[in-house]
Protein backbone atom coordinates (compact mmCIF):
# COMPACT_ATOMS: atom_id res chain seq x y z
CA UNK A 1 0.00 0.00 0.00
CA UNK A 2 0.84 3.69 -0.54
CA UNK A 3 0.02 6.63 1.04
CA UNK A 4 -0.29 10.31 1.00
CA UNK A 5 0.29 12.11 4.17
CA UNK A 6 -1.66 15.17 4.87
CA UNK A 7 0.31 16.91 7.50
CA UNK A 8 3.55 15.91 8.79
CA UNK A 9 3.14 17.39 12.36
CA UNK A 10 4.14 15.03 15.12
CA UNK A 11 1.12 12.44 14.04
CA UNK A 12 2.19 12.58 10.44
CA UNK A 13 5.64 11.54 11.48
CA UNK A 14 4.05 8.92 14.06
CA UNK A 15 2.19 7.57 11.01
CA UNK A 16 5.13 7.63 8.38
CA UNK A 17 7.17 5.41 11.68
CA UNK A 18 4.64 3.19 11.90
CA UNK A 19 4.13 2.72 8.03
CA UNK A 20 8.02 2.04 8.05
CA UNK A 21 7.08 -0.85 10.24
CA UNK A 22 4.71 -2.00 8.59
CA UNK A 23 6.39 -1.77 5.09
CA UNK A 24 3.94 0.94 3.85
CA UNK A 25 5.45 3.26 1.47
CA UNK A 26 5.07 6.79 2.10
CA UNK A 27 4.92 7.78 -1.79
CA UNK A 28 3.63 11.53 -0.84
CA UNK A 29 4.13 14.48 2.03
CA UNK A 30 1.91 17.56 1.65
CA UNK A 31 2.46 20.15 4.33
CA UNK A 32 3.09 23.60 3.65
CA UNK A 33 5.07 24.64 6.76
CA UNK A 34 7.26 21.48 7.32
CA UNK A 35 7.65 20.71 3.66
CA UNK A 36 5.91 18.54 0.54
CA UNK A 37 7.20 15.78 -1.08
CA UNK A 38 6.01 13.19 -3.93
CA UNK A 39 2.75 13.65 -5.91
CA UNK A 40 -0.25 12.83 -4.33
CA UNK A 41 -1.62 10.83 -7.40
CA UNK A 42 1.57 8.57 -6.86
CA UNK A 43 -0.46 7.08 -3.78
CA UNK A 44 -3.48 4.69 -2.96
CA UNK A 45 -5.24 6.33 -0.04
CA UNK A 46 -4.30 9.96 2.43
CA UNK A 47 -4.22 9.87 5.84
CA UNK A 48 -4.91 13.41 7.31
CA UNK A 49 -3.70 14.69 10.62
CA UNK A 50 -3.78 18.82 10.13
CA UNK A 51 -6.03 21.18 11.86
CA UNK A 52 -9.94 21.58 11.41
CA UNK A 53 -9.59 24.48 9.14
CA UNK A 54 -8.28 22.64 6.33
CA UNK A 55 -9.84 18.89 6.50
CA UNK A 56 -12.60 19.65 4.10
CA UNK A 57 -10.09 21.41 1.72
CA UNK A 58 -8.29 18.08 2.30
CA UNK A 59 -11.16 15.77 1.66
CA UNK A 60 -11.85 17.89 -1.61
CA UNK A 61 -7.96 17.25 -2.87
CA UNK A 62 -7.77 13.50 -2.43
CA UNK A 63 -11.44 13.16 -3.79
CA UNK A 64 -10.14 14.97 -6.98
CA UNK A 65 -7.08 12.82 -7.18
CA UNK A 66 -9.29 9.56 -6.82
CA UNK A 67 -7.68 8.70 -3.37
CA UNK A 68 -10.17 7.47 -0.39
CA UNK A 69 -8.63 9.08 2.88
CA UNK A 70 -8.53 8.74 6.69
CA UNK A 71 -9.34 11.66 8.63
CA UNK A 72 -7.52 11.76 12.07
CA UNK A 73 -8.04 15.41 12.86
CA UNK A 74 -10.90 16.67 14.91
CA UNK A 75 -13.03 19.62 15.75
CA UNK A 76 -14.51 19.75 12.09
CA UNK A 77 -17.82 17.83 12.24
CA UNK A 78 -20.04 20.51 12.15
CA UNK A 79 -19.04 20.17 8.29
CA UNK A 80 -19.83 16.44 7.83
CA UNK A 81 -22.63 17.32 5.21
CA UNK A 82 -20.21 18.86 2.90
CA UNK A 83 -17.50 15.81 3.37
CA UNK A 84 -20.05 13.78 2.53
CA UNK A 85 -21.14 15.26 -0.66
CA UNK A 86 -17.12 15.83 -1.91
CA UNK A 87 -17.08 11.79 -1.18
CA UNK A 88 -20.28 10.71 -2.90
CA UNK A 89 -19.47 13.44 -5.62
CA UNK A 90 -16.13 11.77 -6.38
CA UNK A 91 -16.95 8.22 -5.75
CA UNK A 92 -14.44 7.48 -3.23
CA UNK A 93 -14.23 6.59 -0.05
CA UNK A 94 -13.73 8.24 3.59
CA UNK A 95 -12.86 7.32 7.36
CA UNK A 96 -13.25 9.54 9.83
CA UNK A 97 -13.07 9.25 13.75
CA UNK A 98 -12.84 11.13 17.17
CA UNK A 99 -9.89 8.48 17.85
CA UNK A 100 -8.27 5.96 16.36
CA UNK A 101 -7.05 4.34 19.15
CA UNK A 102 -8.12 0.55 19.31
CA UNK A 103 -8.52 1.06 22.75
CA UNK A 104 -10.62 3.89 22.83
CA UNK A 105 -13.14 2.45 20.74
CA UNK A 106 -12.98 -0.72 22.80
CA UNK A 107 -13.96 2.02 25.85
CA UNK A 108 -17.01 2.94 23.62
CA UNK A 109 -18.41 -0.37 23.74
CA UNK A 110 -17.93 -0.80 27.58
CA UNK A 111 -19.06 3.12 28.53
CA UNK A 112 -22.32 2.22 26.54
CA UNK A 113 -23.45 -0.92 28.74
CA UNK A 114 -21.96 0.88 31.51
CA UNK A 115 -24.33 3.48 30.96
CA UNK A 116 -26.90 0.97 29.81
CA UNK A 117 -26.36 -0.31 33.72
CA UNK A 118 -26.18 2.82 35.70
CA UNK A 119 -29.16 4.58 34.03
CA UNK A 120 -31.31 2.05 35.55
CA UNK A 121 -30.34 3.86 38.95
CA UNK A 122 -31.05 7.20 40.17
CA UNK A 123 -28.67 7.56 42.47
CA UNK A 124 -25.77 7.92 40.14
CA UNK A 125 -24.55 10.74 38.15
CA UNK A 126 -22.79 10.43 35.46
CA UNK A 127 -19.75 12.19 33.88
CA UNK A 128 -16.42 13.03 31.73
CA UNK A 129 -13.19 14.35 32.42
CA UNK A 130 -10.51 14.85 29.70
CA UNK A 131 -6.94 15.88 29.87
CA UNK A 132 -4.67 17.00 26.43
CA UNK A 133 -1.39 18.64 26.20
CA UNK A 134 -2.06 22.60 25.91
CA UNK A 135 -1.18 22.60 22.46
CA UNK A 136 -4.67 20.91 21.45
CA UNK A 137 -7.06 23.37 20.06
CA UNK A 138 -10.34 21.70 20.70
CA UNK A 139 -12.09 21.05 24.08
CA UNK A 140 -13.58 19.00 24.78
CA UNK A 141 -11.91 16.62 22.50
CA UNK A 142 -13.61 14.61 19.82
CA UNK A 143 -13.55 11.98 21.62
CA UNK A 144 -14.75 13.09 24.95
CA UNK A 145 -17.83 14.32 22.88
CA UNK A 146 -18.25 10.86 21.56
CA UNK A 147 -18.27 9.24 25.50
CA UNK A 148 -20.96 12.44 25.82
CA UNK A 149 -23.37 11.35 22.99
CA UNK A 150 -22.86 7.65 24.16
CA UNK A 151 -23.76 8.15 27.66
CA UNK A 152 -26.48 10.59 26.96
CA UNK A 153 -28.13 8.26 24.57
CA UNK A 154 -28.97 6.17 27.98
CA UNK A 155 -29.49 9.12 30.49
CA UNK A 156 -31.66 10.89 28.10
CA UNK A 157 -30.44 14.33 29.44
CA UNK A 158 -27.03 16.22 29.26
CA UNK A 159 -23.95 14.82 30.85
CA UNK A 160 -21.38 17.31 32.27
CA UNK A 161 -17.47 16.87 30.43
CA UNK A 162 -14.71 18.62 31.94
CA UNK A 163 -11.50 18.93 29.64
CA UNK A 164 -7.47 20.28 30.58
CA UNK A 165 -4.88 21.98 28.20
CA UNK A 166 -1.53 21.58 30.38
CA UNK A 167 2.04 20.41 29.89
CA UNK A 168 2.74 17.80 27.38
CA UNK A 169 0.16 14.61 27.84
CA UNK A 170 -0.93 12.53 25.12
CA UNK A 171 -4.59 12.14 26.44
CA UNK A 172 -6.46 10.60 28.91
CA UNK A 173 -10.59 10.23 29.56
CA UNK A 174 -12.20 9.16 32.16
CA UNK A 175 -16.01 8.30 32.54
CA UNK A 176 -17.95 8.08 35.87
CA UNK A 177 -20.64 7.63 37.70
CA UNK A 178 -20.91 8.98 41.06
CA UNK A 179 -23.59 8.19 43.83
CA UNK A 180 -23.30 9.27 47.31
CA UNK A 181 -22.35 5.38 48.34
CA UNK A 182 -19.02 4.94 45.29
CA UNK A 183 -17.76 6.13 42.21
CA UNK A 184 -16.94 3.66 39.12
CA UNK A 185 -14.84 4.95 36.08
CA UNK A 186 -13.70 3.84 33.16
CA UNK A 187 -10.79 5.18 32.17
CA UNK A 188 -8.08 5.46 29.16
CA UNK A 189 -4.83 6.66 28.95
CA UNK A 190 -2.60 6.97 25.98
CA UNK A 191 1.03 6.43 26.95
CA UNK A 192 1.94 7.97 23.24
CA UNK A 193 0.83 8.44 19.84
CA UNK A 194 1.49 5.16 18.38
CA UNK A 195 -2.25 3.44 19.02
CA UNK A 196 -3.12 5.99 17.37
CA UNK A 197 -0.86 6.34 14.02
CA UNK A 198 -1.66 2.13 13.82
CA UNK A 199 -5.53 2.62 13.54
CA UNK A 200 -5.13 5.24 11.08
CA UNK A 201 -2.90 2.81 9.00
CA UNK A 202 -5.32 -0.14 9.75
CA UNK A 203 -8.40 2.05 8.71
CA UNK A 204 -6.27 2.71 5.61
CA UNK A 205 -6.15 -0.62 4.44
CA UNK A 206 -9.88 -1.18 4.92
CA UNK A 207 -10.46 1.97 2.73
CA UNK A 208 -8.24 1.71 0.39
CA UNK A 209 -10.99 0.72 -2.79
CA UNK A 210 -13.65 1.07 -1.19
CA UNK A 211 -16.37 3.97 -1.87
CA UNK A 212 -18.51 5.48 0.79
CA UNK A 213 -18.72 7.16 4.14
CA UNK A 214 -17.82 5.39 7.31
CA UNK A 215 -17.38 5.71 11.00
CA UNK A 216 -13.76 3.79 12.68
CA UNK A 217 -15.95 2.09 15.03
CA UNK A 218 -17.43 0.86 11.84
CA UNK A 219 -14.12 -0.60 11.32
CA UNK A 220 -13.68 -2.04 14.61
CA UNK A 221 -17.52 -3.23 14.80
CA UNK A 222 -16.52 -5.50 11.83
CA UNK A 223 -13.71 -6.65 13.04
CA UNK A 224 -15.51 -7.67 16.07
CA UNK A 225 -17.98 -9.77 14.03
Amino acid sequence: MRIALLGYGQMGRMVEQAAARQGVEVACVIDPLAGSRGKITDAEVAIDFTEPGVVISNIGLAAESGLSIVVGTTGWHDRMDEARGLVNQHGVGLVYGSNFSIGVNLMFKIVAYSAQLFARFPAFDPFIEEAHHKFKKDAPSGTALSLKRIVEREYEREVPASSTRAGYMPGSHTVGFDSAADTLTVNHTARNREGFAEGALMAARWIAGRKGFYEFSEIIEEMLK
